[in-house]
């Protein structure tokens, strides 16, 4: 019995010494670079993308930021610095800041713009005879270049132009003119910047709208819905994000008007706006620290109301199915 127990000790203390686990081998070492390949794989598809935009993007805002804390005039390799000075210039002379009241043209005329553009994408999203045809015209004005653009409706509003010749035609002959004094002149290019940017607006609710199933038009369609009470309990809430993302844009955009009162007025009569402002003072008077703390400025007033925007109303997720 005692020799059966030794016998039996021995044997599953060999056993042991044989199961114990020795040092890994050499496949399995080389299988760890292959596990790590998929997880660098998608970052080296983005080294391009993200050195690109850091070069193009974020080192010139970089460089923006610090230019706004020195008096540099753009040309001379001497950049003081001046702390706070410049931001307190544009916050305490009034011919600074007073060109944002500029702004109110384009933001009127940006919630008109999206009140046209959400008809027309509505009404163009049912079956109607043409509707390619008038798709196209809408958003043709959005492909034509900023400066032909500043160019043509240049000579719309001038003495005479087209514009007095039309209304000529009617019986409203007037030789008013139109670029002429700050309250005509800033509704007028307001007008121009609805004629070109309803286009892209129109494309944004267009592809929403048709994103929505058609199961739930015909369902209403047998309720008995009306087109508007298809609108409002369909389209409306399923559009909604895109909606906040055009009302992100309008303001964003009025608040950084350039192109169209650049070219057609120059800034004159009272048409300067915040942008034109910001490259007179950095390239017509030589002083690109005010013109960079100016652009910070600017670049500050967007992220805040897109913030306080994106506050009052948050992201939601539609589901009407």
């Amino acid at each position: 019995m005692t020799e059966t127990t030794d016998a039996v000790t021995a044997r599953t203390a060999t056993a042991g010494r044989r199961a114990a686990p020795g040092p890994p081998n050499r496949p399995a070492r080389r299988a760890a670079p292959r596990r790590l390949l998929p997880r660098i794989t998608p970052w080296l598809f983005l080294l391009v993308p993200l050195a690109l935009l850091v070069t193009f993007t974020y080192v010139p805002v970089a460089n923006m930021v610090y230019y706004s804390f020195t008096d540099w005039d753009g040309v001379s390799p001497d950049r003081n610095f001046t702390g706070v000075d410049n931001y307190t210039q544009i916050f305490t002379r009034p011919e600074l800041f007073r060109v944002f009241f500029v702004s109110f043209y384009y933001l009127a005329a940006s919630v008109f713009q999206i009140a046209v553009a959400l008809y027309f994408a509505t009404v163009l999203s049912f079956d109607l005879r043409f509707r390619n045809l008038f798709k196209g015209i809408l958003f043709f004005p959005y492909l034509i270049n900023g400066v032909a653009i500043g160019f043509v409706f240049l000579y719309f509003f001038q003495d005479g132009g087209t514009l007095d010749s039309v209304l000529g035609w009617f019986g409203a002959g007037t030789d008013h003119a139109w670029l002429g004094d700050p309250a005509s002149a800033n509704t007028s290019l307001a007008g121009v910047s609805v004629w070109r940017f309803t286009g892209l607006n129109f494309v944004l609710f267009l592809g929403a709208i048709q994103s929505i199933p058609g199961e739930l038009y015909e369902a209403a369609q047998l309720d008995g819905a009306s087109r508007w009470q298809q609108f409002r309990h369909i389209i409306a809430p399923s559009i909604k994000p895109v909606v906040s993302l055009s009302i992100i844009l309008a303001i964003s955009g009025s608040l950084s008007v350039f192109e169209i009162p650049y070219i057609m007025t120059g800034g004159a009569t009272g048409t300067s706006t915040f942008v034109i402002q910001t490259v007179k003072l950095a390239f017509q008077f030589n002083k690109t620290g005010l013109a960079s703390a100016a652009a910070v400025v600017l670049l500050l007033i967007i992220l805040l109301i897109t913030w306080i925007q994106r506050r009052l109303v948050p992201d939601e997720k539609v589901d009407l199915v």
